[in-house]
């Protein structure tokens, strides 16, 4: 099976800045780009370029917020996990609620055992196959 980006070219698109007029000859710093389209942008400033100045500061102020949001998630998730195994643990135990009750425990669980990471689509799919097993196709 093949990836579902795989069909795209992987086009690659080297543009000469509009503010400073560097390109890959006269520029001193490259920037790359990855589009959602799979395209890769490739752009030359100048060291005292006004566009690659603003996009360097957008990019640390990026930067700040992400460590300030993750500093958060850090404290908040702990808490919020145990609120989500008391709330659970308060549920009757009801045949139709149960195997979504246990899979979320057990996914939160799998990204409580370590929060620097995403929980991976393998491990997802172990959980979720544990708990809704494939009908039988005999």
């Amino acid at each position: 099976m093949t990836e579902p980006h795989a069909e795209q070219p992987n086009t690659r698109r080297l543009l000469d800045c509009e503010d400073c007029q560097a390109g890959p000859d006269s520029g001193d710093i490259r920037t790359i780009s990855i589009g959602r389209d799979g395209a890769v942008k490739e752009i030359w400033h100048t060291d005292q370029c006004p566009t690659y100045t603003i996009e360097r500061i957008l990019m640390e102020a990026s930067a700040a917020k992400v460590k300030e949001q993750d500093a958060r998630a850090k404290e908040a998730f702990p808490a919020a996990h145990s609120r989500l195994r008391e709330a659970a643990a308060t549920l009757p135990a009801s045949a139709a609620a149960g195997p979504f009750i246990a899979a979320l425990l057990e996914l939160v669980q799998a990204q409580a055992e370590d929060t620097t990471r995403f929980v991976t689509l393998p491990t997802w799919a172990e959980i979720l196959e544990r708990h809704f097993p494939p009908k039988d196709s005999a």
